[in-house]
């Protein structure tokens, strides 16, 4: 009865194992793949390459695991503290070599490769260390089984809980004191079985106090890293389930990143936001009602309530950590004018896409304002399906304007944007200006009727924009122009998104 209690108690030990390996190996495939989107942009294509080179090095260490033969309890926990040690410090390695690599994928898939080599090496080893444990049948199917609910808690968690509480750094290391926190109770729990216990122990001891150090400083560590990567002192960071945000500042001026992409500087923003608000806002006449779609620095919103005629705008950003910031933040509401506290603004954290198909209301003038389409999820709300939504939430003379890339940098997305909007029945107005630390930035006016007049006048306080400068905007020399038939932007092909990222892509590298 003894033997048989004893076996039933370490067989269940080393299920719950399995789950606890299972949790943690699907955790550090999540953290490479939602740090690459951060720092490499275009999520879809890193996240399937992540789970390529995932997936493919567990086969890898499937085989591996043929060559181990004898010890394999002590192989077993090994590779538990090897898998806590590598995937633990996973984000914290990634984040201090990217501003240091010339070329960071090898790096991010080489680590990838070591992680699902290890993970997959675990999974047959527990597999013979149980056979002699439990029946064939039931063994696979209780392996497997906790392998995949593990897999489940890990997805939900990753996205829900830990991400927005912890951030990349801490998430990674929680998972790998996980890993080694098993390895150490398995040394305990089978010390007659394991050769070199002491050893194995004092190694994982060693790991654990390690990963607990870099959990309590990981925000040192983070900023050490942010120093590398940014020329300027950072003086905000925080992951948010949706991006990255990082505010530095210098003697001259203070810059807003996403996701590593420079969104303005205080310097020079004028430059940008006038030239995307005030044409729009001039050619709608006197516009009650505006919406802005993303903007959610609210410097658009700035510029709008520089006119008596707007009663109300609604500006819908997807990020609630963005708005709350640039709301409550004085360094960054003096930048703004304080102009999300004005009771004019009505503030919607929401999928813009979701929120044009249930939204029942009309406005005179939209400005749209989103991040580059550097990735599908982006991408999404430059298409066909996206803009003949937005039609519907304009009224008859209403008059839209979306930001679309550099023209100069990126010639085929800026008028792969344009095409979109003809193509889902607007007539268009493309025209550019000169931001300093943007270059040559575009932007395209949409709007139904024929009978479209561009403002001749400017009224309301202004740095940059005019008449003038306005007939200067429209005139596109040669080398921005794409000189090729373009694909229309839809949700089933997302061409804006290769054009953008091959273009941007030749532009980063020289």
């Amino acid at each position: 009865m003894k033997n048989t209690a004893g076996r039933n108690s370490a067989q269940w030990v080393l299920l719950v194992a399995v789950f606890i390996i299972a949790t943690c190996g699907l955790i550090y495939e999540l953290v490479a793949g939602t740090l690459a989107s951060y720092l490499l942009g275009d999520s879809v294509t890193q996240f399937s390459i992540i789970i390529g080179v995932y997936l493919f090095s567990m086969g890898i260490g499937s085989y591996l695991s043929r060559f181990f033969n004898d010890h394999l309890l002590e192989w077993f926990i090994r590779i538990e503290l090897l898998v806590g040690l590598v995937g633990g410090f996973s984000a914290t390695l990634l984040f201090l070599v990217f501003p240091l690599a010339v070329s960071f994928q090898p790096v991010l898939y080489a680590l990838v490769g070591v992680t699902g080599t290890l993970v997959g090496i675990e999974i047959p080893l527990l597999l013979r260390i149980l056979k002699d444990k439990v029946e064939f049948a039931e063994l696979v199917s209780r392996v497997f089984t906790y392998d995949y609910i593990g897999a489940l808690l890990a997805s939900l968690i990753f996205p829900l809980v830990f991400v927005p509480y912890l951030g990349l750094i801490r998430t990674s290391l929680f998972f790998g004191l996980l890993n080694v926190g098993v390895g150490l109770y398995l040394c305990r729990y089978f010390a007659g079985e394991v050769r070199g216990v002491r050893v194995i122990r004092f190694g994982g001891v060693m790991i654990l106090i390690a990963e607990v150090a870099a959990f309590i400083f990981s925000e040192q560590i983070m900023s050490f890293s942010e120093t590398l990567a940014y020329n300027d002192h950072v003086v905000y960071s925080t992951s948010t389930p949706y991006q990255r945000i990082v505010i530095t500042k210098n003697r001259h001026d203070l810059r807003l990143y996403l996701n590593n992409n420079l969104q303005f500087s205080s310097a020079d923003e004028y430059r940008y936001h006038e030239a995307l608000v005030h044409p729009a806002m001039g050619a709608s006449g006197m516009p009650r009602n505006v919406l802005i779609l993303g903007g959610g620095d609210g410097l658009a919103a700035r510029e709008i309530l520089k006119y008596k005629s707007v009663k109300n705008i609604q500006l819908v950003d997807l990020d609630p950590v963005m708005t709350k910031l640039f709301t409550d933040q004085d360094i960054l509401s003096e930048i703004n004018k304080h102009s999300l506290k004005d009771p004019r603004v009505t503030v919607t954290n929401a999928d813009a896409f979701i929120w044009l198909k249930e939204n029942k209301k009309q406005f005179d003038c939209v400005v749209i304002d989103f991040p580059d389409p550097s990735g599908f999820s982006v991408g999404k709300l430059y298409t066909t399906a996206f803009y003949r939504l937005l039609k519907t939430a304009m009224t008859p003379h209403a008059v839209a304007v979306v930001q679309s890339t550099s023209p100069f940098v990126a010639p085929k997305s800026f008028w792969c944007v344009n095409e979109t909007l003809k193509a889902s029945g607007f007539q268009t107005i493309p025209y550019h200006n000169y931001v300093p630390s943007f270059g040559e930035w575009g932007y395209i006016m949409a709007c139904v009727p024929d009978d479209f007049h561009l403002p001749v006048t400017f009224p309301i306080e202004k740095k940059y924009i005019s008449a003038a400068v306005m007939e200067q905007m429209l005139q596109f020399p040669d080398d921005m122009l794409a000189h090729e038939p373009l694909e229309v932007n839809k949700l089933n092909n997302q061409a804006l998104v290769n054009y953008f990222e091959k273009e941007w892509g030749k532009y980063l590298e020289q």
